[in-house]
């Protein structure tokens, strides 16, 4: 990966107009971000600024950068050879491309949960246990109330807590998402990245899931890529609407699905394209 500097595509920023918003933190702010996969521009001129203790949807139809852009938080794009960024990615306030930026301490305070549930081929308690002791952790005890908690968190403590030596792949699909999201827990993020989440999963585990994020958000700022529209309606107090690589609208997820201000945002939440 290569980072280069040039602004001059500097696009205009997205500016916060009520007070109420004026008094909220961001967590992540992405300044003139643009992304390159060789000659391939994936992200233009991208202005977002999250704030915490918020669930924020990036919608958007295939192809319009939404996976490209949640990837770009915890650096995960770079393992891709080809890949050229230029602008700001501020995390608390930090420059996350900056070369004295270690991936690791970012990776510590930001986790990710992808599209499809991939628990380690080990048991449930060493799956959630896999994190903290990466991070030195060797006592049982707090690695028992590490699991423990973790699995609370994420709403899956009573369905597994006798069987925390079997292998998570013997759960289902749903059961199975929600242990990655316990072993996100693990690690005490401060951000939690998801990566559509529940399409692979059925109605019922896509209801559990969406209510356990309602109850992170107290204590976990989250962005989630959704290709279902009425999850973002759902579950998300802002929405950026992405196309071709551009952020066409960021608003209240109200206001995104009630009136929109652009026609293509229009266009696209009630069904005319993508």
């Amino acid at each position: 990966m290569s980072v280069v500097t040039d602004k001059s595509n500097a696009s205009v920023k997205f500016t916060q107009n009520s007070a109420k918003e004026d008094t909220k933190k961001v967590v992540y702010e992405t300044k003139d971000l643009n992304l390159w996969y060789g000659e391939g521009h994936a992200l233009k001129n991208i202005n977002l600024a999250i704030n915490e203790n918020e669930v924020t949807a990036i919608i958007g139809p295939s192809g319009c950068g939404k996976s490209t852009y949640i990837k770009t938080l915890n650096r995960m794009v770079e393992l891709v050879p080809t890949v050229k960024i230029s602008g700001e990615i501020l995390y608390r306030g930090r420059n996350i491309l900056e070369k004295s930026y270690q991936v690791e301490d970012l990776r510590t305070s930001v986790g990710m949960v992808f599209q499809k549930p991939n628990p380690f081929p080990k048991s449930i308690y060493d799956n959630i246990a896999y994190g903290p002791k990466i991070h030195g952790i060797r006592d049982k005890k707090v690695l028992d109330e590490i699991v423990e908690k973790s699995l609370r968190g994420a709403a899956i403590w009573d369905d597994v807590k006798d069987r925390l030596n079997q292998n998570a792949y013997g759960l289902s699909g749903g059961q199975q998402q929600r242990i990655c999201i316990a072993r996100a827990l693990a690690i005490e993020p401060d951000v939690i990245l998801m990566d559509e989440p529940t399409s692979a999963l059925d109605p019922i585990s896509t209801l559990k899931v969406e209510e356990l994020v309602q109850e992170l958000k107290k204590d976990y700022s989250i962005i989630i890529v959704t290709h279902n529209m009425q999850q973002a309606a759902r579950i998300s107090d802002k929405t950026a609407f992405f196309l071709n690589g551009e952020v066409i609208e960021f608003a209240e997820t109200d206001k995104i699905f009630s009136n929109p201000s652009d026609k293509r945002t229009e266009d696209y939440i009630t069904g005319r394209f993508g």
